[in-house]
C-alpha cells in the first residue's frame, strides 16, 4: 500500500501497478464471487470480474426483469445465473449488491448462509453503518468488507472497456479470516478500479449520502433548475437557457476540469469568464454552505437513513419514485434538453 500527499494530507492508497491484476487473480483463484443482484452495480462489477478472469456467479430472482437481463448479457440459468440461495450456497464470497431497502428485506435469507470462512462484499456502507436501523448484522467468523466505485455500474463498465478504471474506496470492518485486506485489494482491482483508497464503513455512507444529496445530483439539479429558471424569466429562449446552463458545463467545461483541474479550466477560458468565476465563486459557496452542513448533520444522525428506509420500503414506492421522475423528465428544462442531444452532431 503506498502513501500519497492529498493536498497536503497524506492517505494510503492501492495501484494497479503495486497489486496487478495477476496478483488479484492469484489471491482469489480458489474463490466463487456471488454476486446478489443484478441492478444498478451488479452488471458492471460482475462482468469486469468475469472478463478479468474470476469466478463469478449471479444469483437473482427468477422470473424477474433482472433475471432476464443476467441472461442478455451471457449469464447462462444452471451454469453462471442462479436463483439467489443456490448462489449463496456455492459462493465463498457474497457480494451483496442488492438496494438498501432490498438488502434488509432479503438478510434472514442471505445470514443463512454465511458459513465461517466465507466474504461479505458491500459497496454502501449503509446496511452496516446503520445496523440498528437495517438490523444487518454479520456473524463473527466471515470477513465483511467493502469497495465502493466512485460512480455508476455504467460508468464502471463503459471505463472497463475503454481500457480505464473508475477509483474506487475500500474498507474492512471484520477480518475473520486474516485474509480480509487481500481479498478486498483483489477485488477492487478486479471490478476495474483505477486505484483504492482506503476509508470505513461509516465514512463512506456518510460521504456517499452527502454526495449524493449534493453535488452529484441533489444540488446540481437544484442549481441548473434555479439558473435556468432564471434565463427564461428573462426573455432567453430554451434553447439558450439549457446550453448556458447545462450543455457548456457537461460538453466543455467539465472535461477540461476532469482533465487537469479547475485553476486549468479556469486558465483556458476567456479572461471576462474568468473574472466573473473567480468573483461570483465564494458567494455560491457562501450560500449553499450551510445547506451542505444542514445535510451532512441529517446524514450523520440517520434521519437521512431512516427517510430511505420508510420510502423505499412501501410497496408502491416505485409508482411514487416513477411520478416524481416524470416531473423532472417533463420539466421544460430536460425536455430542451433532449432536443439538444438530438441535435448533437454525432446523432445526426
Amino acid at each position: 500500500m503506498a502513501v500519497m500527499n492529498f493536498g497536503g494530507v497524506e492517505e494510503n492508497v492501492v495501484t494497479r501497478e503495486e497489486f496487478p491484476l495477476e496478483k488479484a487473480r492469484e489471491v482469489m483463484k480458489n474463490e466463487v464471487i456471488a454476486v446478489i443482484g443484478y441492478g444498478v452495480q451488479g452488471p458492471g462489477q460482475s462482468l469486469n470480474l468475469k472478463d478479468n478472469g474470476f469466478n463469478v456467479i449471479i444469483g437473482q430472482r427468477e422470473n424477474s426483469k433482472s433475471w432476464d437481463k443476467a441472461v442478455a448479457d451471457g449469464w447462462v440459468p444452471g451454469e453462471t445465473l442462479f436463483p439467489i440461495e443456490e448462489a449463496c450456497q456455492r459462493a465463498t464470497v457474497i457480494q451483496y449488491l442488492l438496494s438498501d431497502a432490498a438488502q434488509i428485506e432479503m438478510w434472514p435469507t442471505i445470514k443463512k448462509h454465511l458459513t465461517p470462512g466465507k466474504a461479505l462484499y458491500f459497496s454502501h456502507g449503509f446496511g452496516i453503518t446503520y445496523k440498528e436501523r437495517t438490523g444487518i448484522v454479520p456473524p463473527a467468523d466471515v470477513d465483511v468488507i467493502l469497495v465502493a466505485p466512485k460512480g455508476s455500474g455504467t460508468s464502471l463498465r463503459r471505463m472497463f472497456l475503454e481500457g480505464r478504471g473508475l477509483n474506487s474506496s475500500f474498507a474492512i470492518f471484520q477480518d475473520a479470516t486474516g485474509r480480509a485486506k487481500e481479498r478486498v485489494i483483489a477485488l477492487g482491482i478486479g471490478v476495474g478500479s483505477g486505484y483504492l483508497f482506503e476509508t470505513d464503513f461509516k465514512r463512506e455512507v456518510y460521504s456517499d449520502l452527502t454526495g449524493e444529496r449534493g453535488t452529484l445530483m441533489g444540488a446540481i439539479q437544484g442549481i441548473f433548475a434555479a439558473q435556468y429558471e432564471v434565463l427564461r424569466a428573462n426573455g432567453h429562449t430554451p434553447s439558450e437557457a439549457f446550453n448556458e446552463t447545462v450543455e457548456e458545463l457537461t460538453q466543455s467545461l467539465m472535461p477540461l476540469v476532469a482533465e487537469n483541474g479547475m485553476d486549468w479550466m479556469y486558465a483556458n477560458c476567456s479572461t471576462t469568464a474568468q473574472r466573473g468565476a473567480l468573483d461570483w465563486w465564494k458567494k455560491f459557496r457562501d450560500a449553499s454552505k450551510p445547506v451542505f452542513e444542514e445535510l451532512y448533520s441529517e446524514v450523520a444522525c440517520g434521519n437521512e437513513a431512516q427517510r430511505s428506509i420508510d420510502t423505499n420500503s412501501k410497496p408502491d414506492y416505485r409508482a411514487g419514485l416513477e411520478e416524481e421522475l416524470r416531473e423532472l423528465r417533463e420539466s421544460e428544462m430536460w425536455k430542451a434538453g433532449a432536443t439538444v442531444r438530438k441535435l448533437r452532431p454525432e446523432n445526426n
